[in-house]
Formats: C-alpha cells, structure tokens, sequence
C-alpha cells in the first residue's frame, strides 16, 4: 500500500512542488521517471537477492530506506535533490515488491493463496483510491512536502511487523554457498533503464523521433547480451526453472498487455475528461472512482472464482472484461452521462481485479521452490512496464494536449481506446495457456485442514504495488 499510495498522492503534490521549487516541467517530470526507472530495473534482482539472503530481510531494509527517502525529499532543498532522492526510493521500493509477494509464497499453501492475493489486491486500490483525495487535503493544509512525510511512519510499521513476524524461511536456493551473480542483474537493469526511459520520452517526442528509436534499439542490443550471457552462466539471474514454466510466464505476458491496455485507457479518459468535458481534475476522478471500487470488491469475488474454475477460465473472463470496459469507454462521447461512463470504468475495474488475482495466484503458487523471489520480482517487473508501454500507445495516437482542442480530442478518443482494447486482447493468448481447474479427488476444500484458520499472518499482506 506505501507504494500505491505514494505514486498516487504524488500526482497531487507535482503542480505546487513544481511552484514551490521554480522547476521546469521536464524536471517535474523526473520526479516520477527517476523513480520509476530505478523501481523497473531492480526488481528481479532484488527478488533474486531475496531468495538469496532472506525476504523478510530484504523488506525490512526496503521499508526503513523508502521511509528514509522519502523524509529526505520532504526536506530538499531543490528539485535536483527530489529528483536524485525520488531514484533512491525506487531503489528500496524494488526491494519492497517481490519480497511481498515471496513471503506470501512461503506462509500459505498454492491452494490457499487466492484470499491473500485478493487481500492485497483489494488493499493497493484502496490505497489508490484514497491517495488524490489524501494527497489533496495534505497538499491544501500542509503543503506538498507532508506528503512524503505520511511515508515515514508507515514504514517505520512496516518495519516492526518485519522484526515482529516470525516466518518460515524458504532455504532451497539459500542452503547453496555461490552468491548471486550480478552481471546478468546489471544487463537486466540496463535494458530495463533503456525501454522504459525510450517508452517515458514518447508523449514528449513521439514514436518516429531518433531518440526514441534510438533508445528502443539500445535496450534491444542490452537485452541480447543478457540472453546471451545468461545461457553460458552457470547461475542464471532468472534460472531455467522459473524461464521454462509456462504459468509463470504466460501470467506475466498477460499482465503486461491487460496493464498496457488498462493504464493507457486511463490516460486517454483523464484528458479527455479535462480537455474536452472541461471537468476539474478532482471531477475527473470521480468519474473513474466505479473502477477502483470494483477492484476493492472484485477481488475476493475472483479468488473464488479462481479457485472453483481454474486459472485458465478466470483470466480468460477477466480479461474479456478490460477489453469490453476499454471497447465502451471507445464509444463514449461529450453526451455520455456520469452513470454510462461510471459503469464502463466498473467493467474494467471488475476484469482487471480478475486478471491481477488470477495472474498474482499463478505466478507466486507455481514459482518452483526457492525462487518465489524471483518470480516476483518478473511479475512486478510487467505490472511496472505495462502501463509506460500502455500510455506511449496512447500518447502517440492522440493530439497535443490543449485547450480550445475539444472537438479534436474527442475525435481522436474512440479510436485511440480501440487501439488500447486491441493491446488488451493480446492477453487472451497468453491468458489460455494457464492451467484449468484441477480435479479434486480428496475431501472438500478444508476438511483436511480442519481446526486450521482460514488466513494467517495477516502483518504479511503486501504494501506494494505499481
């Protein structure tokens, strides 16, 4: 939830940090690239480093240096700092994300896991949902620092439950003396870096320009080396096991397209809310809100769904409804009313809960043994990539944000929401190639664990999420 509610607040506190600080707009910008560059790049190999030397250490020191970030970038004297200590905090909030989803792995059984994955789910939209309107009070009464203040606290929390929790410790990789290799994690990094600071350039210098190109190709030749050195390595930074298992990867390309298509659907609908309805921003959130709390809701409707239909048929349903909320949000237009509008974001609020739950389950519960770190950290690493993927879609494919452009916005909305939709539906494919639902051949679910409660640890539930 710290992550979730830090990202969102943020967007709230950018205009009067941009005033307070006499930065650009470009150095505004930063703030939240350099964050998202560090977060995205570090996240496999910070769950690789977890599996290694242990998940709950690694979210302790995650949680205590966000907290310690963030309390400097309350303090900065200038936007420079904000924008080297906002890279910092990507830096722990990597190591916060897949030792999160790893401890779940190592407290429940496979069988067990949707509850708390729909917990946590459940748990970042709320924190989303509550972070603009948090974010505008603290804003209005204190000023755009306390924002990052509210972070201290709660990661000082985060930190007592750490050292508080007693949990099972998963030794399968750690009992091996060989540390980590990092030159596989350094390549990965680079890639990583490369894509998403070309696809982050994209709604400033669009597709065709060079150094778009030129940092799409870059991350490409990256990328090749790391194939390359990770099939000579001898220990792999994603090793072969996790690399051949397709629940894990399939969930993973599923996510990347559902979250491509979701966020830049989000982007298109935020300004064409503003700049062709002319809705304040706040108005403009409201309007989406049906989204969020769908999510709140849906979530544990899909934990059960999952468990009763099988990953294959949950993600397949889940993702048919992103596509369904984008194609109606596509046939929207200036004389839509609030209710209309309200329930297609509903729709997509309901399919994307589905496709998280079912994708979050998947991955965590068929990580092979030893490696939930890892896997975690390639999960995060698509739900991070996806909505910079999804908004360089949109930002390409709309016009240049101003006023008196109504009639081009609106115009230009249905058919860049069809592209979305369109991206979205890719997830299909990977989407059936999860598991069906498995055949029970023993007692009911729970009479074999009779007597045993139906959560635990409940200190454990995730704070993060991109």
């Amino acid at each position: 939830m710290i992550v979730a509610l830090d990202g969102s607040v943020l967007f709230v506190a950018q205009p009067s940090l941009q005033r307070d600080l006499s930065a650009t707009l470009a150095q505004v910008q930063w703030t939240s690239t350099a964050y998202l560059l560090a977060v995205a790049s570090l996240l496999v190999l910070a769950g690789r480093l977890g599996d290694r030397y242990g998940h709950t250490r690694l979210l302790l020191t995650g949680s205590l240096g966000f907290g310690a970030a963030s309390l400097g970038i309350a303090v900065a004297p200038s936007v420079g700092w904000v924008i080297a200590l906002r890279a910092v905090q990507g830096v722990f909030g990597a190591l916060l994300q897949p030792a999160t989803l790893a401890l779940l792995r190592q407290v429940y059984p496979p069988d067990r896991l949707g509850l708390p994955v729909a917990l946590r789910t459940s748990a970042i939209g709320v924190a989303a949902a509550a972070g603009p309107l948090l974010g505008g009070f603290l804003v209005a009464q204190f000023g755009w620092r306390s924002v990052f203040v509210v972070n201290v606290p709660i990661a000082l929390l985060i930190g007592l439950f750490c050292l508080a929790a007693r949990v099972p410790e998963d030794t399968a990789v750690r009992t091996s003396s060989r540390r980590p290799e990092t030159g596989g994690g350094l390549l990965l990094a680079a890639a990583l870096a490369l894509l998403v600071n070309a696809l982050a350039e994209v709604e400033l210098h669009g597709w065709a320009d060079r150094r778009t190109v030129g940092g799409l190709l870059c991350s490409a030749a990256v990328a090749a080396v790391l194939v390359r050195h990770e099939r000579r390595g001898r220990d792999p930074l994603v090793p072969a096991a996790v690399a051949r298992s397709v629940p894990v990867t399939a969930s993973m390309a599923m996510l990347l397209f559902t979250a491509s298509g979701l966020f830049g659907a989000l982007f298109v609908s935020t300004y064409f809310l503003q700049y062709a309805l002319g809705l304040a921003p706040l108005d403009s959130a409201l309007r989406a809100l049906p989204m969020t709390a769908l999510m709140i809701v849906g979530a544990p409707v899909a934990a059960r769904l999952l468990r009763v239909l099988g990953a294959r048929s949950t993600a397949l349903g889940g993702t048919l409804l992103v596509v369904l909320g984008i194609g109606w949000l596509a046939g929207t237009d200036s004389t839509t009313g609030p209710v209309a509008m309200g329930a297609a974001f509903a729709v997509l609020g309901a399919g994307y809960a589905t496709v998280m739950v079912t994708a979050t389950g998947t991955v965590v519960g068929d990580a092979p043994p030893g490696y939930a770190g890892v896997v975690g950290g390639l999960k995060q690493t698509a739900v991070n990539i996806g909505p910079v993927l999804g908004i360089a879609v949109a930002a390409g494919l709309l016009p240049a944000a101003g006023a008196g452009q109504a009639e081009r916005w609106e115009g230009a909305m249905g058919p860049a929401l069809l592209v979305l939709a369109a991206t979205a539906a890719v997830a299909l494919v990977p989407a059936a190639l999860l598991p069906g639902a498995r055949r029970r051949t023993g007692p009911p679910p729970g009479d074999a664990d009779r007597g045993r409660p139906e959560t635990a640890a409940p200190c454990l539930t995730s704070p993060s999420e991109v």
